[in-house]
């Protein structure tokens, strides 16, 4: 609820030191304690009346819905899982049909019509 770290807390102890005194110190410690959990226990129980932790679970439940199916959604991974396969094919078909094949076979041809 508080991010309070311990260099704050230990400045807010030495404050309440100088202002209250020791003698008082540990009654205004439990009054404050008391009066923390008393702000606690009321604003659970607003949230409990007002059903606002049950929406606030909902709208967990429909964010969570909401980003699975969006990551189902997602065609990324198959989209470069072809370009892929594309590319492999690709390089494949150029192994097989190779300039320096296509090269030669038109000298050939060229050179037995020629004559």
């Amino acid at each position: 609820m508080f991010n309070i770290g311990a260099a704050e807390l230990i400045l807010l102890l030495l404050i309440a030191f100088v202002v209250v005194g020791p003698k008082d110190l540990p009654k205004v410690a439990r009054a404050l304690g008391r009066f923390v959990r008393y702000i606690r226990e009321m604003i659970e129980e607003v949230k409990k009346e007002t059903g606002f932790d049950e929406v606030a679970d909902e709208l967990k439940g429909v964010e969570r819905d909401v980003k699975q199916t969006i990551k189902s959604a997602d065609i990324r991974p198959d989209l470069q899982k072809m370009q892929l396969d594309i590319n492999k094919e690709l390089k494949s078909i150029e192994k097989d049909v190779s300039f320096k094949e296509f090269k030669k076979d038109f000298e050939k041809d060229m050179g037995g019509k020629s004559s």
